[in-house]
């Protein structure tokens, strides 16, 4: 399977407020600003904030980036694992949810 990017999921109350710090963590400038249904979301860097209606998004471990989706769905299937949602398109490319054999629910996305 290709290399995988780690996106860490943080939750926040205004994402404006909280750019800052992510931008300088990150040391990057560089914002990708989108909604995803009710949610406002930035991605800076390895950080996703999320601001708004994410109670339905909080069990998810992180946001993994892979290259396809075609390997992972592979590799879940033979673990036994269970998808949850997708995999669909969103802004960012298409992605799936989906719950590992230990219970961990993960995002995958495969940008466009």
């Amino acid at each position: 399977m290709s290399k995988i990017n780690v996106i860490a999921r943080v939750f926040v109350d205004d994402i404006d407020k909280a750019l800052p710090l992510y931008q300088r963590l990150a040391d990057s400038e560089e914002v990708k600003r989108f909604t995803f249904r009710d949610v406002e979301l930035a991605s800076v860097g390895p950080f996703l904030l999320l601001c708004g209606n994410t109670a339905p998004y909080r069990d998810r471990v992180a946001t993994l980036e892979v290259a396809q989706l075609a390997p992972v769905l592979d590799a879940l299937k033979e673990a036994g694992a269970e998808v949850l949602e997708g995999p669909a398109p969103t802004p960012n490319g298409q992605r799936l949810i989906a719950r590992h054999p230990d219970g961990s629910v993960f995002e995958y996305v495969a940008p466009s």
